[in-house]
């Protein structure tokens, strides 16, 4: 399997997904905290996406 650099764009995603997820999880943010699973696995299988698929 040849992995590749991910984008800027899916990578700025991605983390911004994980990191909203954190904030539901610890920041308090109640809103957040019924989604914080999902968020977290969206935004890293947009990630794993990023980096096996090529121009991704």
């Amino acid at each position: 399997m040849n992995l590749s650099r991910p984008t800027r764009n899916v990578f700025y995603i991605s983390v911004g997904l994980v990191v909203l997820s954190l904030l539901g999880r610890f920041g308090g943010v109640g809103q957040l905290a019924q989604y914080e699973y999902w968020l977290l696995l969206i935004g890293y299988i947009l990630l794993f996406l990023g980096v096996t698929q090529k121009g991704f």
